[in-house]
């Protein structure tokens, strides 16, 4: 859902020069800055190196929910895949952006009882070594789906419903999809004061205000 969604904010900005999206299979969405690589293994991308090349942002949004999975699991998907993009987009574009999708109350210590929240944390900590230019750690609650796509949980659309109650009542732990995806095109365009990107500092970006510079 957000990788959809932040597609869909990337084209429509006039910001963005041209677009890769690296899938499993095909997005199915067509326009003429955007390309596409189908790729089967995103713990190897030595077959698709000689394409990574050129790009000054990376807007990592693949992940799972750890409902059900055991530590060795959830992080072989949240943590190993991450590092593996990592690793290859720093050696080839040192001058680039990385923004990475985590979640609202991620662990940074890597030490606390939720599993998710620490092997986030420790995801997150580790981006920052890379070097890249930037690096943003979105953390993003709730996130209200964008109308008219097609990867919005059913969940989302439910309660989306309601989320102007939500935004009013808690707005620390909610935002839109149209401003994450704005956020981590202005993060890119113009940085931000911290790399911690909260649900309100996503509200702000995507305002392009930057409180603290």
């Amino acid at each position: 859902m957000v990788g959809e969604g932040v597609l869909h904010q990337a084209i429509q900005s006039e910001d963005v020069e041209s677009i890769l999206v690296i899938g499993r299979r095909a997005c199915g969405v067509k326009d003429t800055k955007l390309k596409e690589i189908i790729h089967d293994d995103f713990y190897d991308y030595s077959a698709v190196e000689n394409k990574l090349s050129g790009y000054n942002a990376c807007y990592f949004c693949l992940g799972v929910s750890s409902v059900g999975m055991k530590e060795k699991d959830y992080r072989r998907i949240t943590y190993d895949l991450t590092i593996k993009a990592a690793e290859v987009l720093a050696r080839l574009n040192p001058g680039m952006t990385f923004c990475y999708v985590s979640g609202a109350g991620t662990d940074s210590a890597e030490k606390g009882r939720i599993m998710w929240a620490r092997v986030k944390g420790r995801t997150e900590n580790e981006l920052m070594k890379f070097g890249f230019k930037g690096v943003y750690l979105f953390r993003p609650g709730f996130i209200k789906p964008i109308k008219g796509l097609k990867k919005a949980y059913k969940i989302s659309k439910a309660v989306g419903v309601i989320y102007p109650v939500l935004e009013f009542s808690i707005p620390k732990y909610v935002c839109k999809l149209e401003d994450l995806g704005n956020a981590m095109i202005q993060a890119v365009i113009g940085g931000y004061y911290k790399p911690f990107i909260e649900n309100v500092d996503i509200k702000l970006l995507a305002e392009g205000k930057k409180l603290g510079n």
